[in-house]
């Protein structure tokens, strides 16, 4: 009976030293393959012509967005400007109408408005342009001439 225990006994070593390299195997699973696509991009082959084209173009946006910027400006300032010269000329305005009131209650008489060159006769333009000119109070060696 011994004999048989000693084989049954090695017999159940054996089947479980087998069940336990057979876990240890499933354990461990089953070797997986990875199939990896590496993407290097490498830069374009750029010509000089390329490179200066587009430096040209980012030279030209800044000076577009500087001279956007200086006209904007130019803007504001000729409102300003706009607005100054309104507010004068109405001044102006109620200036003459008070200059013409004044003249009107003491009896003076306005004065005539200037002819512009371009509508004066040739005739008196050449006259005008030879006649000596005025000059103010002689002095001592001019009289002694």
């Amino acid at each position: 009976m011994r004999t048989k225990k000693g084989i049954f006994s090695i017999a159940a070593g054996l089947i479980v030293c087998v069940v336990l390299v057979w876990y240890s195997s499933v354990i461990e699973g089953y070797g997986k393959t990875y199939e990896i696509r590496p993407e290097i991009r490498l830069p374009e082959h750029r010509t000089d012509a390329a490179r200066a084209i587009d430096a040209y173009e980012r030279l030209m946006d800044r000076y577009m967005s500087l001279s956007e910027r200086n006209f904007n400006s130019i803007n504001v300032n000729l409102n300003t400007v706009t607005t100054k010269l309104d507010s004068i000329d109405s001044k102006l305005g109620s200036l003459s109408e008070r200059i013409a009131r004044i003249e009107k209650a003491l009896g003076i008489e306005p004065p005539k408005v200037a002819i512009p060159k371009e509508q004066v006769p040739k005739k008196l333009k050449s006259q005008a342009e030879t006649a000596p000119l005025q000059s103010g109070p002689k002095t001592p060696d001019a009289l002694s001439l």
